[in-house]
């Protein structure tokens, strides 16, 4: 058996490494999101045969909703990002990629303000102005958590544009909370418990799915093989972590809502099993690329960070489909919780 370590350390010595092929990563991206292409088209593929019925403009809520947890995922992502940057030792001081935050709090404005405007006409798209009561909104606890996004994404957006970008922190916490609550109304039961679950899953969620598009920025912005890969290896290091932490919650949630003996049957009969079958599926495709890009980052150390970066590029792809997979997630009938 050959090594290709030495290969690698003389193209390192002699000029420039040559970048990996991309094809495993692409085959298995391909593979994956062809296994989950009925349920991410939309509501109606994944209704259809389930005798459940969508409310009017689940596919519009689904996109907001879907607009929302992303403009969350990339501020946040960006904060942990820059936090593990600065600890990484001979990092290129002041050099940093142009940050997406403002670009992201507005869209997060525009959607929390759809969704608003949603909630304010009974929870159905309004066709005209006149649909929507504003002032219903201060009357219900949806309309209450929908407009505490809606200012907490501008106040975001401010706090971006100022010379202290740390301080999105208390926003965009305000916004996973109002998430978590908005997701377990009080006739649940135990909604604490929910509401707890489901803001350490997107707490979670954002700081792995926001933190690596960054971290790739922050690689290609230093340009040091030696600095990227100790970012790129302490970012790794962190997401497993996360990774276990999602998983535990999201198989809280699950069960919380469907009972351990009804699980396989929702997760093919019901719309919300397809939905959540197919972002498992999604997430154990980036599980695998993440373990990719760790073993090649071991395998060549810093002498090819391009070795470690393709299997990343291709997990923010399937972080991206993640994303919508949940903002669907949201828009669809909760499974039957059947005793």
């Amino acid at each position: 058996m050959t090594s290709t370590r030495p290969a690698a350390e003389a193209a390192g010595t002699n000029g420039p490494a040559r970048r990996p092929a991309a094809g495993p990563a692409v085959a298995l991206l391909v593979l994956v999101a062809l296994a989950a292409l009925i349920p991410l088209f939309g509501p109606r593929p994944a209704l259809d045969g389930t005798g459940e019925a969508a409310a009017p403009g689940t596919g519009g809520i689904a996109l907001l909703r879907t607009v929302l947890f992303a403009a969350l995922c990339v501020p946040t992502g960006e904060l942990f990002a820059a936090r593990l940057a600065r600890r990484v030792p001979g990092a290129p001081s002041r050099v940093a990629p142009r940050s997406w935050a403002p670009y992201a709090a507005a869209a997060g404005f525009v959607a929390a303000l759809g969704l608003a405007s949603v909630v304010a006409t009974g929870n159905l798209l309004p066709h005209h102005l006149s649909d929507v009561d504003v002032g219903g909104l201060y009357r219900t606890r949806d309309g209450k958590l929908a407009l505490l996004e809606v200012n907490a994404f501008a106040v975001a957006g401010l706090c971006a544009l100022s010379r202290r970008p740390a301080a999105q922190v208390w926003p965009l916490t305000a916004v996973a909370v109002a998430e978590a609550l908005r997701a377990h109304p009080p006739a649940e039961h135990q909604p604490l418990i929910g509401s707890g679950l489901t803001l350490v899953h997107v707490t979670c969620a954002a700081l792995w799915a926001g933190g690596l598009p960054h971290v790739l920025r922050t690689l290609r912005a230093w340009g040091a093989a030696e600095a990227g890969a100790a970012l790129l290896g302490r970012y790794a290091r962190v997401a497993a972590v996360l990774f276990a932490v999602i998983t535990a919650t999201g198989a809280g949630s699950t069960l919380r809502r469907m009972p351990s003996g009804t699980v396989l049957d929702q997760l093919t009969s019901t719309s919300y099993g397809r939905a959540l079958l197919a972002k498992l599926l999604l997430v154990t495709a980036v599980a695998v690329l993440a373990l990719l890009a760790r073993l090649r980052l071991r395998l060549r150390r810093s002498a090819d960070r391009f070795g470690a970066g393709v299997p990343a590029r291709g997990e923010v792809a399937a972080l991206a489909l993640v994303v919508a997979a949940s903002g669907l997630l949201t828009a669809l009938p909760l499974p039957i919780r059947w005793s």
